[in-house]
């Protein structure tokens, strides 16, 4: 305590040690800021001294903070020059019992001037083995002693303001850490919630079942987290609880995980149910059951969807090999020449593909009369906006409406181009498409009519094109096509039950 001289070198070592440095910031990150909690340590090291003045102080390189003072207002102090830099220094006690007689202090304003501090006695709080603050006391009357005891019992106030500082620092830490993870189970919550994955927890002895949010929306249950396992199983379609039972008691009794789906009674929904046994007694019985569930109704949705897509793509390659075979066999009957053959069958197969096309991209579903009209005619026109005049209701055509109408705009397009007002360059098509409402329902009244061809004389004999025109809605009851050959150009009246 009295070999000040020699330790005044090592004070900017000491308090610029990044050790001590390290640990003062590592722990005590709010380190200005005063602390009520730290006002009964300072009270009682003033009357531990019968002091008018004491302070809990932490140390950085600069400034001393004062955590909690008693008879001062102030909060911080630089350190360069200060009692407390020496306590730091020393690592221990440090007293001084007279600093106006002192060759380090006596020259300080506070010593030199009044009120003039005479007496101060500290000790240092260590944390991680590192001087990081003080416990101190300070009087404007010198002492002529210090008793050990009294010192001893300041170092025990600085004991525990380092444990206090350490509980702080721990609480504090452990109050980041469950923030973080609070966070991360939200985020988890939000991810499983937005994923429609619920969680339970089967109590199996008490019959609960543990069920966050999710879950009990999943089965239609009160959202208050427990419910009986009753009330879960119940909530199973009853066509599938029984299979849901297998599964589960095949899980227990074989330590495998469950893997089952099932539908919700009251909603209809499909979940995908997934876990395990959480934990069993000394005998091996299972005690709890660990699971989560995932609504998966609209991945079945679309396993049911394909399914019947596939039955009906089944159903159309079967009617339209039959059509293709007809087709075929009727074209031939028509003409001798390979060549004409294949080009006039090559073209109905096209009609009948581009129909199909519009088809599959819609699902097999409807599609828009006015696509199907589209896809028929572009390639018979070079300009298909001067050349196809379009007036329309917006109608919607079912699989056999779409391909038997198909081959009908086909067969009278091609006999346009041929002998038609698509022969010459200022022919056009006129077509008028309405929805009228009848006691059978919507019909389609679809007219074709050729406009600026070459004068018209109706055939001699009815060939394969005419008949096709006519037969190709045979299979939708109550359509019909008229083909009316008026002398300014062909007119065909479609009726079509929509």
């Amino acid at each position: 305590m009295h070999e000040v001289t020699a330790m005044l070198p090592m004070l900017a070592g000491v308090l610029g040690s990044q050790d001590r440095l390290g640990a003062s910031h590592a722990s005590l990150p709010d380190m200005a800021l005063p602390d009520t909690d730290f006002d009964a340590l300072a009270r009682l090291a003033a009357g531990l001294f019968d002091a008018p003045i004491a302070l809990v102080t932490l140390v950085d390189q600069e400034w001393q903070w004062f955590k909690a003072a008693v008879g001062t207002t102030e909060t911080r102090m630089r350190i360069k020059g200060s009692f407390c830099a020496h306590t730091i220094a020393a690592g221990g006690a440090f007293v001084v019992l007279d600093a106006s007689h002192h060759p380090v202090f006596r020259s300080r304003p506070d010593v030199a001037e009044l009120p003039i501090l005479h007496f101060y006695a500290g000790v240092p709080i260590l944390i991680a083995g590192k001087a990081v603050g003080t416990v101190c006391v300070f009087d404007v009357a010198a002492r002529s002693e210090v008793p050990k005891k009294q010192i001893d019992e300041l170092r025990r106030i600085g004991d525990v303001a380092a444990s206090l500082l350490k509980l702080k620092d721990e609480t504090s830490r452990r109050a980041h850490r469950e923030g973080v993870l609070l966070r991360e189970q939200q985020r988890l919550a939000m991810a499983l919630q937005a994923a429609n994955v619920g969680s339970w927890l089967w109590d199996i002895r008490a019959g609960t079942v543990a069920c966050d949010g999710a879950m009990m929306r999943m089965f239609g249950l009160q959202a208050d987290g427990t419910a009986s396992a009753k009330a879960v199983f119940s909530a199973i379609h009853p066509d599938d609880r029984a299979a849901t039972f297998a599964k589960l008691r095949q899980a227990m009794a074989a330590d495998e995980e469950y893997d089952g789906m099932f539908r919700i009674r009251a909603s209809g929904r499909w979940l995908l149910g997934r876990g395990r046994v959480h934990d069993r007694d000394t005998k091996g019985v299972p005690l709890s059951f660990l699971g989560m569930t995932i609504d998966v109704s609209e991945q079945q949705d679309a396993v049911n969807r394909t399914r019947l897509l596939l039955k009906e793509l089944n159903h159309r390659v079967k009617n339209t090999l039959a059509m293709l075979q007809s087709l075929a066999r009727q074209t031939l009957r028509q003409t001798s020449d390979p060549a004409e053959f294949m080009a006039a069958f090559a073209g109905r197969l096209q009609a009948i593909s581009e129909a199909h096309v519009l088809l599959s991209d819609y699902e097999w579903g409807t599609i828009r009369l006015s696509e199907l009209i589209s896809k028929q005619l572009r390639p018979y026109v070079s300009d298909y906006a001067e050349q196809v005049e379009l007036h329309k209701d917006e109608i919607l055509l079912g699989p056999d409406q779409a391909v038997g109408l198909g081959l009908v705009l086909h067969e009278l397009a091609t006999n346009a181009v041929k002998y038609g007002s698509l022969s010459v360059p200022n022919g056009k098509i006129v077509l008028t498409a309405r929805g009228v409402g009848e006691e059978g329902g919507a019909v389609l009244h679809l007219t074709w009519t050729e406009v600026g061809g070459p004068p018209v004389r109706e055939p001699r004999r009815r060939g394969f094109g005419s008949l096709l025109i006519e037969r190709s809605l045979d299979k939708i009851i109550g359509s019909s096509v008229k083909v009316e050959y008026m002398p300014a150009g062909v007119t065909a009246l479609i009726r079509l039950p929509l």
